[in-house]
């Protein structure tokens, strides 16, 4: 008798715990539809709440790609467009750029020459114009050009190698057309303009070799060919200051 009324509670009990499993299930499983259906409508809080490393990522990528769309967009400048115009035409672009860098390396030698006036010599600053647009600009393009395919690597040897062809031919060459550039347009003939050469070339060349190696190595080994001739230029600045000194000092007398 005893068994069977255990039997009978035991029976009980399991058929409670039961209904009571049952009733918290359909409860468990309605409230977590609510949510579904809630965090279905905004996926992204879903994502937030379950994973705020997630979030946190995602607003720094955001923020990240902003960053960088701005920066690309300051980039889009000045800058930008100049290289657009060396890409389209480099030959021009080059030309007109030592060209400017010519004009103001003239103004600055004039305002610093001992007997300066207070006066500028226009024709002079056109010499140099022309000069940077005429010829050094685009001997420049061919000559960089023609390293980068003869010597296309950018190692301490090949730049080296180039440094030497520049002293040895390219600035000997270009130092001897600007003399006699600027000599013929001052009016000098001939032999005035051999016996200025012989004066002025050599020492010229020598006090370029305090200088031009490092800038010649820097701009072989660290920059791309296209800009090449531009970090070559900005780097005449202060040469042409002397170079144009030099080449307005008084003919030679041949008599």
């Amino acid at each position: 008798m005893n068994r069977k009324c255990k039997s009978i509670q035991a029976l009980i009990t399991n058929r409670c715990f039961l209904r009571f499993s049952e009733k918290q299930f359909l409860v468990d499983a309605s409230h977590v539809s609510e949510q579904w259906k809630y965090y279905s409508r905004s996926p992204f809080q879903l994502r937030k709440i379950r994973n705020p490393k997630i979030s946190s990522s995602l607003n720094l990528s955001s923020h990240s790609h902003s960053y960088s769309s701005n920066s690309n967009s300051t980039k889009i400048g000045f800058l930008g467009w100049y290289l657009d115009k060396l890409h389209l035409h480099p030959l021009i672009t080059k030309g007109v750029t030592t060209s400017l860098i010519y004009v103001a390396a003239d103004l600055t030698s004039q305002m610093i020459a001992s007997e300066y006036s207070g006066s500028i010599d226009l024709k002079r600053t056109l010499r140099m114009a022309a000069y940077g647009m005429l010829i050094l600009g685009p001997t420049q393009h061919f000559w960089f050009n023609s390293m980068s395919k003869f010597l296309p690597k950018r190692d301490t040897l090949t730049s080296l190698k180039k440094l030497f062809m520049g002293q040895a031919i390219f600035g000997p060459c270009i130092t001897s057309i600007f003399f006699s550039y600027n000599a013929a347009l001052q009016g000098e003939n001939g032999a005035q303009i051999v016996a200025r050469l012989k004066r002025d070339l050599l020492p010229t060349l020598v006090n370029g070799l305090l200088y031009w190696p490092i800038c010649d190595f820097v701009t072989y080994k660290n920059i791309p060919v296209h800009l090449q001739p531009l970090v070559n230029s900005s780097c005449s600045y202060v040469w042409t200051i002397y170079l144009t000194y030099m080449a307005s000092l008084t003919k030679v007398s041949t008599d």
